[in-house]
């Protein structure tokens, strides 16, 4: 599969920090971080690449080359093989794939190369090859969605609104964020644009929205632009602290699993009406704490209301888009939602029969941990389950984590005041 990674941005944002060479040769511990995606991709078989490139493209040519010499960063082998488009005239960040489109004639990746990441790439290609669709996106929660642009998709992943930064958003949403990476059919490319410059997102992208054409693929792994001297600083202290490469999900993760009720959120028993949702004080600050250190942060909750027939599948998603929208105004966020929509006793009136059932993941039971590990590829070992209850312990416990209790439970490895209390004790 080739890879198209677009080189050419001018990145004045962060020309405090170098102005002189092309933002994808600005350094990450000394090596530049377009030569840190390339040998991500390398490292997965992905050694075919096309790099569009403009201004100061010069200097990314005369560094890589045709991509089989030798690193003057590392000492060792590109390993890959390159070519080049220069855009003589600007032409957009996706003008220059329709003058390409000759050499695209099979799916392909597209990349920027002002990024950080070290994600499994040949996962993201799988899930693309299983959904059947045009374009697969890779989108992930980050800190600041209130100025993102926001996919918005159905059950099946397929997406049904681009929201960018200027449009409407819904009072509350799910935080879903394109990343800027990308698996895209040639058949993208068979449209005629008479603009001279393309813009992917507003005129590629976008108007697919709603045709069950393009999906998301959503994951954990680090990905994150560097386009702005706080953000370049901070990518850096990611790096030497090996969470960009910690993340990538060929490697065993580890994560703090929160309880929802008492422990996000204030306790008011059987939540069933979204305006009664409110984080209690402390708990952003916290999830803040646990999405910098390298821990997964994965919410695992019994909603019994479903069973119940007091709250629906959509209800349900609705508050937890409210506690997602909260968290991400104070720069926090959850990786993941489990729930069990299951109850084991009859006698409810509206109560959905199916849902009536002695499951296997309804906490005391480790089924949610289970999945999450399965889908994350967590060791459980390596992992803490803090809540506010005998279950939330007992779970922790069944699934083989360790414990946190906010609470006086003798059999939690860690008796704490709050959620804040219990992050800190087990961060340091």
């Amino acid at each position: 599969m080739k890879t198209v990674i677009m080189a050419g941005g001018k990145g004045t944002r962060i020309s405090s920090v170098a102005s002189d060479i092309p933002k994808p040769m600005i350094k990450i511990d000394g090596v530049p971080v377009l030569e840190r995606e390339i040998e991500c991709l390398r490292s997965q078989g992905f050694t075919d690449l096309i790099l569009t490139v403009s201004h100061l493209g010069n200097i990314i040519m005369d560094y890589f080359g045709d991509g089989r010499g030798v690193s003057p960063a590392t000492g060792k082998p590109f390993g890959v093989n390159i070519e080049y488009y220069f855009e003589r005239e600007p032409l957009g960040n996706a003008g220059a794939l329709f003058r390409l489109k000759d050499r695209l004639t099979e799916d392909f990746l597209l990349l920027n190369a002002d990024a950080v990441f070290d994600i499994d790439f040949n996962r993201f290609v799988d899930y693309h090859k299983a959904k059947g669709g045009l374009v697969t996106l890779f989108t992930h929660p980050n800190s600041h969605p209130y100025d993102s642009g926001l996919i918005i998709a159905g059950k099946n992943g397929a997406v049904e609104q681009w929201l960018t930064k200027e449009d409407v958003r819904p009072a509350y949403y799910k935080n879903r964020v394109n990343a800027g990476l990308h698996v895209i059919s040639p058949v993208v490319l068979e449209q005629e644009i008479t603009t001279a410059k393309v813009d992917l997102d507003r005129q590629i992208l976008k108007p697919l929205s709603g045709t069950g054409k393009m999906f998301v693929y959503d994951s954990s792994e680090y990905v994150k632009d560097m386009g702005t001297p706080d953000r370049y600083e901070s990518v850096c202290r990611d790096f030497k602290c090996g969470i960009v490469q910690g993340k990538n999900l060929q490697r065993k993760q580890k994560a703090i699993f929160l309880d929802r009720d008492g422990t996000i959120n204030k306790y008011v028993g059987f939540l069933r009406d979204i305006d009664d949702f409110e984080l209690i004080d402390g708990v952003s600050e916290a999830i803040k704490r646990i999405n910098s250190s390298g821990y997964l942060a994965i919410v695992v909750t019994n909603q019994p209301v479903i069973a119940r027939g007091e709250v629906t599948v959509e209800e349900l998603d609705e508050i937890h888009n409210k506690m997602e929208t909260l968290l991400g105004l104070d720069g926090a966020y959850v990786d993941g939602i489990y729930y069990c929509p299951h109850h084991p006793h009859k006698g409810y009136e509206g109560e959905i029969p199916e849902l009536k059932t002695d499951c296997g993941c309804r906490k005391p039971k480790a089924g949610m941990l289970f999945e999450a590990a399965k889908d994350f590829n967590i060791d459980l070992a390596q992992s803490w389950m803090i809540g506010d209850g005998e279950n939330d312990v007992l779970c922790g416990i069944n699934g083989g984590c360790k414990t946190a209790v906010i609470g006086d439970d003798e059999r939690a490895d860690l008796r704490c005041a709050s959620l804040s209390d219990a992050v800190n004790k087990i961060l340091g």
